[in-house]
Order: C-alpha cells, then structure tokens, then sequence
C-alpha cells in the first residue's frame, strides 16, 4: 500500500518562504513524476509543480514559476517544495502526489494535505 505524507506547511506572513516536504513509501517503483498540487477554499484541484523520477525534468505551473521550486530524492521517492515569496494567494491545501502525469495532470497515490496560508 502506498502511503503519501506531507509536512511543513503552516501560516506565514506576505514574502516570506516555506518549505513543504513529502515522503512516499510502499512500492519500488513509480512510472512518472511526483508531484504537488493545492486546493484553495471554494476552488477547484490546481497542479503546482512536478519533478520527473526518471530524470531532471521539472514542471511549474504559471502561478508559481520562478518562486517555488521542486526538489526529488529520486533514489528515496522524496519530494520538496520551496515556496519564496509566498503570496495570500497561495494560501490552500497543498497536496504531494507519487504519480503524476505531467502533461494530463492525472495523478494517484494522494496525501492527507498540509495547510499553507499566508496573510496579508
């Protein structure tokens, strides 16, 4: 059984940084990428960021491209998000992934979600 656990998120102020961790465990092997997404209150799934298991491929979505950035233990199936310059509109629940498609957002093997808010 695969099992997905994130931590480090919590409540920061506008600009400052965080930095999100995520461990996966129960299988030897992972076919695509792992990867990040958020769900904001009243707001549908968005895809974050994705980091290739096989290679150094990485993905980023728009809204966050050039200040966080995704790192990968690809021997260990360890993911890290540093968030910089965190913006109120990224406060949501940020979700890690052990499966992603990064070109069809599908993903599986989901975490509980760590909270992000950042004010004002």
């Amino acid at each position: 059984q695969v099992q997905v656990v994130e931590s480090g998120g919590g409540s920061v102020q506008t600009g400052d940084s965080l930095r999100l961790s995520c461990a996966i465990s129960g299988r030897s092997f992972y076919s695509w990428a792992g990867g990040w997404f958020r769900q904001a209150p009243g707001k549908g799934r968005e895809f974050v960021a994705a980091a290739s298991w096989k290679g150094e491929d990485t993905w980023y979505s728009d809204s966050v491209k050039g200040r966080f950035t995704i790192a990968r233990d690809n021997a260990n199936y360890k993911l890290a998000l540093q968030m910089d310059n965190l913006q109120p509109e990224d406060t949501a629940v940020y979700y890690c992934a052990a499966e992603v498609n990064p070109i069809t957002k599908e993903l599986e093997y989901v975490g509980q979600g760590t909270q992000v808010t950042v004010s004002s």
